[in-house]
């Protein structure tokens, strides 16, 4: 007997069959297409056709003229990857994107982690003018919303400050935001309380919106995290994503368990609740986060001027040196300085890609926690630092993957070769996915991998013409060999990009293929419904006399 997913890809295939002959732009033969409609739908043999930029037709043995053809045998043919959590901020610049393109990701979501633009209307006419590589949407960041409205202070926002926060809030949405981010554990989210940020989350809510949250706290404080997003999710009744979900730090690991029933009991609950994650065992963050935030309070990033009058006060220093001691033996430091690697350092260049370990040795100091702490400090006087800190546990890697409600997302920057020591995520997340957890590790099925990244994405997103391959849906895709598709970016060499993805096309048109990437700026912005354009200015009549 055949399950209802079975049934309904047998339906549509048949009801394709009735434009099964007709002239195409593009028709894509032999492959097996996964549709994206659900984690057990299976993969059928079947052609697709396509115009423009969408799909007209699905069905076995297509015929027609078409523009060109594509031969698909030994290949699948899925929706193109939906990236939930990119940080796109250099897309303005990098318009070719191709560290995201050649993952076979079409849909990048910016302005993670409270982070991004507040002006979304200039950010994305200007990219809408020159074009893009992928489809892009965007959040509205509350970092970037709270510092414009009060700079980096460490206290409560006044009436007006609020009401100045949710209209920019309100901006961001009716300007096409799909949902409002918050990075609590940064500047200068961090000095928000609870009702604020669940103030500014009934704003995003009454749009229609969604909250992501990079929780106050991923280590020690992962459960008190976790339910404070959850608390906020229910009181400004707004669907939730834990972001990049992880259990940072030796005595954290394992704690995984917790988090996702944590997340169980709040859909029980009637509440919405979802995940995203990236398929690795280090984070990437700023070297700023071993500081105690009130230590840097009215600072932004990569200013130090009242970090360094603090130091200078015995008590304060004191106290300060402490907390980075702390945080290198319990948090993102892993309680050993090789754990922390530098992916970009404008003060030491020399040492991207090498670790905080390597940095004591080359001063001939001793590789200790209190040698940590110096570097720290010295790091962030002179310009802070990013990096990579090897902190997570794969057996939670894997359940947080397996858990129903975890989506794929890279928390990748857009990178560029030679461009820095980014974390491998950025260009290697999804065919990570596909190759090592799903072909190697059996972590999960090829199918419930591929919903991860397709379907239940774009679902979140209230899409329902992408993320998936029927009749009248954009031709996003993206091609790809099961048998060897791969990430070949690691922590030590980066940039390099993923093989087994032969063929990545966006809205229509092939964007990478055999012969390489081509600057076909392909890519749209795509608006939540909030989203409302600017009305055109009133013709006035010629005046007569």
């Amino acid at each position: 007997m055949k399950t209802h997913a079975a049934l309904f890809a047998t339906v549509t295939l048949l009801a394709s069959a009735l434009t099964a002959r007709a002239d195409f732009d593009l028709l894509i033969k032999n492959g097996r297409v996964f549709s994206g409609a659900s984690a057990d739908t299976p993969l059928v043999a079947a052609d697709i056709g396509i115009t423009g930029d969408r799909i007209v037709a699905l069905a076995p043995h297509l015929t027609g003229p078409a523009q060109r053809t594509i031969d698909a045998a030994g290949l699948v043919v899925s929706p193109g990857f939906i990236d939930l959590h990119a940080h796109i901020e250099p897309l303005p610049e990098d318009r070719a994107a191709q560290s995201a393109l050649r993952q076979g990701v079409t849909l990048v979501l910016g302005n993670p982690d409270g982070g991004g633009p507040v002006d979304l209307k200039a950010l994305t006419t200007k990219l809408e003018t020159q074009g893009f590589g992928p489809n892009a949407a965007y959040l509205i960041g509350h970092n970037s919303v709270r510092a414009q409205v009060m700079g980096m202070e460490n206290r409560a926002p006044t009436a007006d400050e609020l009401a100045a926060m949710q209209a920019l809030v309100a901006t961001g949405m009716t300007d096409g935001a799909f949902g409002f981010s918050t990075g609590l554990l940064y500047l200068p989210g961090t000095f928000s309380t609870l009702e604020e940020i669940v103030a500014l989350a009934q704003v995003a809510a009454r749009h229609g919106g969604i909250y992501t949250s990079h929780l106050r706290a991923e280590g020690l404080g992962l459960i008190d995290g976790v339910t404070e997003a959850i608390k906020i999710g229910e009181t400004a009744r707004i669907p939730v994503i834990l972001t990049h979900h992880k259990a940072v730090g030796k005595q954290m690991w394992g704690a995984s368990e917790k988090s996702l029933a944590l997340v169980d009991a709040a859909r029980a609950r009637g509440l919405d609740v979802m995940i995203d994650q990236y398929p690795y065992t280090a984070t990437s963050t700023s070297l700023r986060v071993l500081i105690p935030s009130w230590a840097v309070a009215g600072d932004a990033a990569g200013l130090s001027g009242h970090f360094a009058q603090r130091l200078k006060d015995p008590a304060q220093r004191a106290q300060i040196e402490k907390e980075i001691a702390f945080n290198l033996l319990n948090d993102r430091g892993g309680g050993d300085l090789s754990r922390i690697q530098f992916s970009r350092f404008s003060w030491k260049p020399s040492l991207d890609g090498k670790t905080m370990h390597d940095w004591a040795l080359a001063e001939d100091r001793p590789p200790n926690v209190a040698t940590g702490v110096d570097l720290v400090i010295q790091g962030e006087l002179h310009g802070g630092a990013s990096c990579i800190y090897h902190v997570l546990a794969e057996e939670d890697v894997e359940r947080i993957m397996r858990h129903p409600q975890t989506m794929i997302a890279s928390d990748g920057r857009l990178s560029q070769p030679g461009k820095d020591h980014p974390h491998p995520r950025a260009y290697g997340t999804f065919p990570r996915v596909l190759g090592e957890y799903v072909r190697e590790r059996k972590t999960l099925t090829l199918t419930q991998a591929l919903y991860k990244m397709t379907g239940q994405p774009a679902r979140r997103l209230g899409l329902t013409d992408r993320g998936r391959l029927e009749v009248g849906c954009y031709a996003d895709l993206a091609l790809f060999d099961p048998t060897t598709v791969a990430a070949q970016s690691t922590f030590e060499r980066p940039h390099q990009y993923p093989v087994g993805i032969p063929y990545v096309i966006v809205n229509g048109r092939v964007t990478f293929d055999e012969t390489g990437y081509h600057d076909l700026r392909a890519g749209r912005i795509l608006r939540s419904p909030a989203y409302a354009p600017a009305a055109p200015a009133p013709t006035v009549p010629p005046k007569v006399d």
